[in-house]
């Protein structure tokens, strides 16, 4: 069983302030899957991949503007740390707490 599954509220602390969404992440028949949703749009994630605590992903966001981002984050039970980045921008801190 992936440490991931199940719904997260996470914040990423970007230059531009603080943004919030809204992750879940699933397993079908052994396959990870996910999505992260804000007020503004929801988004597949691609590249899901967990090599026990950590977890890696990719998606591609439009707003507040368009990105593509890679995250690497490592799950400690309802709680995950890590970051993300956005091709040469530079690291965003991510955290993240799983939904009761």
């Amino acid at each position: 069983m992936h440490p991931i599954l199940g719904t997260w509220d996470v914040s990423l602390k970007t230059p531009i302030g603080t943004l919030r969404a809204a992750y879940v992440f699933s397993d079908t028949g052994g396959v990870l899957a996910g999505t992260a949703s804000t007020t503004a749009e929801t988004v597949p994630l691609a590249a899901l991949a967990c090599d026990g605590p950590r977890v890696t992903w990719r998606q591609s966001v439009t707003r507040p503007m368009r990105l593509n981002l890679d995250f690497d984050v490592v799950v400690d039970g309802d709680t995950f740390t890590g970051h993300s980045r956005a091709g040469r921008l530079p690291r965003t801190t991510v955290t993240g707490t799983r939904r009761g």
